[in-house]
């Protein structure tokens, strides 16, 4: 047991930082650091990513910044739901400072007039998704499993979710955030949500081309030119683009009970197995969250990133009350009974007016 004025209790160690701060040949890095957390963001981390960003977005010195994660399991596995839930049990107020600025946090990165590279090794989930989506170069390695998972927990997908999945090519990003599905490095490519892949042996190869980088061109290009000697734009066989035609039929119909009894009753193609599975998984999920979920993508298909950040927000500020999420962490997380009871209990006692109601004064 180390005395009291001992260096390790009362000098924080650098390594122990939740995000660490680096320059290195013009290059920002910054690593987020709760490794045995999956690197799962809190108010303060935001708060630490925002000061710095804001700092370097002036600094000429400073060309590109460089995203990561510390460990070999995750970028970021999200949101640290657990506090969330803490804050909101406690009457207090940063679930909701926290939503405001992680929004925030993420347009910074859209709109950021310097090259930001997101190196996408591992789990990239929910709020992780929102730090990297907004990236020059996004890339991904073998060991990337991307996903928005928000409706497992009675929740919907933010950070953007309703602003880049409609976007993604036919019915996918619509599949991918009613349905939660995990995806690998090859469908990243495919859906445009990441840019290049590597394999994770070559991280540190492209850690030391970024140290000694002769700056050339325009700083976009020149790391352009780094991930094209070690990386690749396409990987073989996406398993969504042999699912895309069976995707784009069942998510492409009007509403949930109609796609969950056509996932269980209609065959496209070779996708039976599939589609029951997909079924069943659904059946687990909140009703009620993956409803706003499917109405929150069919309008953000037509809307500005801006005005999707809003709209979740205005989604976030009656959540808490009035949605499934509190219930979902405390059956899955909290309690983890696995017994979630949602407020609206199957997909058919679903109401339009009930869903809608989420979206009511959102012009104003």
């Amino acid at each position: 047991m180390s005395s009291p004025a001992s260096p390790a209790l009362s000098v924080r160690k650098p390594s122990q930082k939740p995000v660490l701060v680096d320059v290195r040949n013009h290059i920002g890095h910054l690593t987020l650091n709760r490794p045995a957390s999956l690197n799962a963001i809190d108010l303060d981390m935001i708060r630490t990513l925002q000061r710095q960003l804001d700092a370097w977005a002036e600094d000429p010195m400073v060309y590109a910044v460089v995203l990561r994660g510390a460990g070999n399991k995750a970028f970021c596995a999200g949101g640290d739901i657990r506090s969330l839930y803490e804050s909101y049990k406690n009457n207090q107020e940063r679930h909701q400072a926290f939503f405001v600025e992680e929004y925030a946090l993420d347009l910074t990165i859209h709109d950021y007039r310097k090259p930001v590279m997101a190196l996408m090794d591992g789990l990239v989930l929910g709020g992780g998704m929102g730090l990297v989506q907004g990236a020059d170069l996004r890339v991904v390695t073998e060991r990337s499993r991307l996903g928005m998972p928000e409706v497992a927990i009675g929740y919907f997908p933010d950070v953007g979710g309703s602003y880049f999945l409609p976007r993604i090519a036919g019915e996918l990003g619509t599949y991918l955030g009613v349905t939660g599905a995990q995806i690998g490095a090859a469908d990243a490519l495919y859906c445009g949500l990441a840019d290049w892949s590597m394999t994770c042996e070559l991280l540190p190869r492209l850690d030391h081309m970024l140290d000694h980088l002769k700056w050339k061109s325009t700083p976009l290009k020149d790391l352009q030119g780094a991930m094209a000697r070690l990386g690749t734009q396409r990987l073989p066989s996406p398993p969504l683009e042999t699912l895309r035609p069976a995707i784009d039929h069942f998510f492409g119909l009007p509403d949930l009970p109609s796609i969950i009894e056509q996932l269980q009753q209609v065959t496209v193609a070779d996708t039976h197995q599939w589609a029951l599975d997909t079924a069943i998984t659904m059946q687990e999920h909140s009703p009620l969250a993956m409803a706003v979920t499917l109405e929150m993508m069919r309008r953000g298909r037509h809307l500005s990133l801006q005005d999707c950040f809003a709209m979740e927000l205005h989604l976030d500020r009656q959540w808490f009350e009035h949605g499934d999420l509190i219930e979902g962490v405390r059956a899955l997380i909290i309690d983890k009974d696995r017994k979630p009871l949602w407020r609206v209990p199957g997909v058919h006692d679903l109401s339009v007016e009930h869903v809608q109601s989420f979206f009511s004064g959102l012009e104003a």
